[in-house]
């Protein structure tokens, strides 16, 4: 590479790099029935409530290698819920197939989500976390199926499952 070009490139990713807070604002998604309300817990008291991994996913906002989660290949009626506040965020009747080796949804529940720009890969992705605690759950991409084209592609890690004949724990926090 080009000295000349190099310096060009720092310049320009220094002149976008400050604007990054402003493009970082986070955005709930969707109307809930019942509004959620955020839990201002530090994060060091959720590592007492999750596995190390979880933890490293959840709240330093690490991912999980694909096919590195059960929840990939749960087909069964039930709810997703946060894995730390356990936030009901997605529904089974969502979940689909997308080859990515992450558990994927095509929408979340209204209201449980919250998302922002992220700009970790250098392009701008859509990352989301759980509404009630923050956590980390993924990112979001508009290569899904009809009718919304969206993919909730969701760390493993960061979820449970609930199945339909169990009733939902009570939300921690």
């Amino acid at each position: 590479m080009k000295r000349r070009t190099f310096l060009l490139q720092t310049l320009a990713v220094a002149t976008v790099l400050p604007l990054v807070p402003a493009c970082s604002r986070t955005s709930v998604v969707g109307e809930a029935s019942s509004p959620v309300s955020p839990i201002n817990k530090p994060h060091e008291e959720w590592r007492e409530l999750v596995s190390p991994r979880a933890y490293e996913i959840l709240f330093e906002e690490a991912t999980e290698r694909p096919e590195s989660s059960n929840l990939v290949y749960e087909d069964r009626e039930g709810i997703f819920i946060c894995a730390a506040c356990y936030l009901p965020l997605f529904e089974s009747v969502h979940k689909y197939e997308s080859w990515t080796g992450w558990p994927s949804f095509t929408q979340p529940i209204a209201g449980h989500i919250a998302t922002k720009i992220d700009f970790k890969m250098i392009w701008p992705r859509t990352e989301y976390h759980c509404a009630r605690c923050g956590g980390h759950q993924g990112h979001v991409f508009k290569d899904g199926p009809p009718p919304r084209g969206e993919r909730w592609c969701n760390n493993g890690l960061a979820l449970n499952f609930v199945p339909k004949e169990e009733s939902l724990p009570a939300l921690r926090g």
